[in-house]
């Protein structure tokens, strides 16, 4: 289902004298994407190693493009795999989304995502209304439970998918290493998700910059914000498309209501909360596929999410807006 992400500059100032606390900078990869974490560094330690462990483990758990993680396993249909807390942890905060949202945001639209070519399964060609519906019996995060820390589904097709909020759970990981070892300022971005914390280097909170949805490979910005101690996640469907050879556009984030990977009237969708970057992961997932009117409702009732929400109304032309 996921998604990717609208790329997020992280501005920050580097400086370091005598008098001055180090801040390191560490990048890599992980998640098939890049991380930039910057943090703090009262004793000089490089915490590299550390952060590569905590991304094996999170991808051991739950990387469906790991063919002997917990999730393929489970996705194969071995009843046996006791899950740890990684996948504990992810499991139930999809499951509150899940209901949160009326469905709207559900990892188990996994048998779809494959289907429709964006997943690392075989892709079915020529889906139509009668392979959807075949598939959609297979969907429904109300069809799955944890019981004794083993996972039960209701039917043994049925695929699991947390791309859409693993990243933000895997950057949540590292924030929470960097805190219990009393580290307090710091930024963690993966793939444009982040998670910050305190002040940088000049003891004011981090900037980042949300890039606008250019289509034709240009890259300009659309807003600054600040991050006070906030996480910050990122959906967006106008990089990672298919169009078939009639000229229709598939989308990554599939309608877990419908079934289709159909582009909802939304471009782009930034969620801000004073919550783990994995809950602003999940939440921006699924406005995606709620679409900019949904959202809007669904906001009225969640002041605790602020959102940019960049849309095209019914003449074709884009608006950005920023609620809560």
């Amino acid at each position: 289902m996921k998604k990717v992400i609208l790329f997020l500059s992280i501005i920050f100032l580097l400086s370091c004298s005598d008098n001055e606390v180090v801040y390191q900078k560490i990048n890599g990869n992980a998640f098939g994407t890049t991380y930039n974490i910057i943090y703090q560094d009262y004793k000089t330690s490089n915490f590299e190693k550390q952060f590569d462990s905590l991304i094996y483990v999170v991808n051991k758990s739950m990387s469906i493009y790991l063919k002997n993680s917990d999730i393929s396993k489970i996705n194969q249909g071995d009843t046996t795999i006791k899950i740890d807390n990684h996948f504990k942890e992810v499991f139930l905060k999809s499951q509150r989304i899940f209901n949160e949202t009326d469905g709207y945001f559900d990892p188990t639209v996994g048998v779809l995502v494959n289907a429709w070519g964006f997943g690392p399964g075989a892709a079915i060609v020529n889906m139509d209304a009668i392979k959807v519906d075949s598939l959609m019996q297979f969907v429904g995060f109300d069809k799955v439970k944890l019981v004794a820390n083993k996972i039960e589904k209701d039917h043994p097709s049925i695929y699991f998918d947390f791309n859409a909020i693993a990243k933000g759970y895997g950057i949540d990981e590292i924030g929470r290493y960097l805190e219990s070892q009393d580290c307090k300022n710091y930024l963690i971005e993966l793939g444009g998700e982040i998670r910050a914390r305190g002040v940088n280097d000049i003891g004011e909170f981090w900037n980042v910059a949300i890039e606008d949805p250019n289509t034709d490979g240009t890259r300009s910005f659309s807003e600054v914000v600040r991050l006070e101690n906030r996480a910050m996640a990122s959906s967006g469907n106008y990089r990672k498309f298919k169009v078939d050879e009639k000229g229709k556009k598939f989308v990554h984030t599939i309608n877990a209501k419908t079934g289709y990977a159909t582009e909802s009237n939304l471009l782009a969708a930034t969620v801000i909360a004073n919550l783990d970057c994995a809950d602003a992961d999940g939440y921006a997932t699924a406005f995606m596929a709620m679409g900019f009117e949904k959202t809007k409702i669904f906001l009225e009732k969640h002041p605790e999410l602020k959102v940019y929400l960049i849309y095209v109304d019914d003449n074709g032309e884009t608006h950005q807006e920023i609620l809560n």
